[in-house]
């Protein structure tokens, strides 16, 4: 055995103990039927901490030089200007219909077609659509549309007269993008109405006239690829795609290859923790500890003059933030630990760094958490599309479909979520492996460096298995 598989094995017995800390009950969110499942629940935790040290032994024996630190894309062919002008007016008019819709339609939220359109597919199906196609998103992004339509339209009529941008401020960096998903988290999981069409509606406008007026202060690309919360979100789990659409052409390169370019401007990590964050709440809020948790919060709150329904939300508000903050202080303490490594370098300079890394993992938490209401309440779609308004119509034929709770097995699902966490979290451990080697001088302080990443890594997986469980610890 090399040297640094030596080193490597010397790592599995610390993980070994994160693994440890794993309860032994693994359900999966949002599932429906009774599981019946081969072996015990929490050897899923000790397979799953296995996986991670033999991937990471695997990388320090085989994977001696960085390969994904400059990749090479391939061209493959053009997009004529005319389908970007068609995609974004697609992009328009469904977002116009579907405000429409929350306006004119049955405030019924099982019947209206916009909270599904919202929660399930514009908020779930869009990032697996992105890991798999690239940022589908961009090409549909109706405020993007708009403000490339307003753009264009004010150069021809006012030429060299057109006033220039501002700056974008780097301060700023992708902190609006943050508030953004934190405050869209906040609706989906705290706020008590978030089922209203109406409301969604009224918060789809407000939101689209924010983006108009920062692309019209600081430039449409500029406030589109750092504070739109939803571009940057999807574009985040894009990167993970082969493909690459940019300058209206495709582009291919290696699976993972888009991470590494990722600049740490500020608010990158801020915003990552936020992702893997809220979704942990998610699962978190659905168990046991939160359960016994809320209800003193809640009195808390009602004791300083809140009503039951708005102490409910600020004890919510508490969560998801501590939540949030929980991730990031993991992160942080993998930061920390690999400071102790070859020259000690400032932890901010390497939080940058290794900020792509939570790219997989984030997208393993989505595909963990949500796959489930993709699978199954995403069918309610064919239903929802024949009758839009909830009014009685049958426009498709398919008013009366129902969903089938059968096509895939409680069990099935569970296997699946495990499975993207595993597999999220090897790819994070990979891209860690890689900028290591780019970053560190030594190819031995390189290795030293990715026991902690392994720890954070193994501590993730755990984190994401432990809520899982949380619908069968009620």
């Amino acid at each position: 055995m090399s040297s640094a598989a030596r080193r490597a094995r010397r790592a599995v017995v610390g993980v070994a103990a994160v693994a440890l800390a794993l309860p032994a009950s693994a359900s999966a969110h949002g599932l429906v039927g009774k599981q019946d499942l081969p072996i015990p629940r929490w050897l899923f935790a000790w397979a799953a901490a296995v996986v991670l040290v033999a991937s990471f032994v695997g990388l320090a024996v085989l994977w001696a030089q960085p390969r994904l630190q400059q990749v090479v894309e391939r061209r493959r062919f053009a997009i004529p200007r005319v389908l970007e002008v068609l995609a974004g007016a697609v992009g328009v008019a469904f977002f116009a219909f579907a405000v429409y819709a929350g306006f004119a339609g049955t405030q019924a939220a099982t019947a209206n077609i916009l909270p599904t359109v919202i929660y399930v597919y514009f908020w779930v199906a869009i990032p697996f659509l992105s890991a798999a196609f690239g940022d589908v998103f961009r090409a549909f992004n109706p405020w993007l549309a708009i403000g490339k339509a307003t753009g264009w339209a004010a150069r021809r009529l006012g030429g060299d007269t057109a006033p220039e941008p501002l700056p974008y401020p780097p301060w700023l960096g992708r902190w609006p993008a943050v508030v953004g998903v934190l405050v869209f988290a906040w609706v989906e999981l705290v706020y008590a109405n978030k089922d209203d069409p109406s409301q969604l509606a009224v918060m789809a406008l407000a939101y689209a006239a924010v983006q108009l007026v920062g692309m019209s202060l600081y430039g449409v690309q500029a406030w589109s690829n750092r504070a739109d919360a939803f571009g940057v979100y999807f574009g985040f789990f894009a990167r993970v795609s082969p493909l690459h659409w940019r300058d209206r052409a495709l582009y291919t390169r290696p699976l993972l290859g888009g991470c590494p370019s990722l600049r740490p401007v500020a608010g990158t990590v801020a915003l990552l923790c936020t992702m893997i964050g809220t979704t942990s709440f998610d699962g978190f809020s659905q168990g046991t500890t939160w359960n016994s948790i809320v209800p003193h919060l809640q009195d808390f709150f009602a004791s300083l003059g809140l009503n039951a329904e708005h102490a409910l939300e600020a004890a919510g508000t508490v969560g998801i933030v501590v939540m949030c903050c929980l991730i990031g202080l993991l992160y942080r303490l993998g930061i920390l630990g690999m400071q102790t490594v070859g020259r000690r370098r400032p932890a901010g300079e390497l939080a940058g760094a290794f900020a792509h890394t939570l790219i997989p993992i984030a997208l393993a938490y989505v595909v963990a958490h949500y796959f489930s209401l993709l699978a199954y309440q995403g069918q309610a779609i064919a239903a929802l599309a024949s009758d839009p308004l909830g009014d009685g119509s049958d426009l498709l034929g398919t008013a009366a479909t129902g969903i089938n709770y059968t096509w895939i097995s409680a069990t099935g699902i569970w296997y699946v979520q495990v499975g993207a966490l595993v597999l999220g979290h090897v790819a994070g451990l990979t891209l860690a492996h890689d900028r290591a080697l780019a970053l560190y001088a030594k190819a031995r302080d390189a290795m030293r460096s990715q026991y902690w990443m392994l720890a954070v890594m193994v501590a993730f997986t755990c984190l994401g298995l432990w809520l899982l469980s949380a619908a069968a610890q009620q």
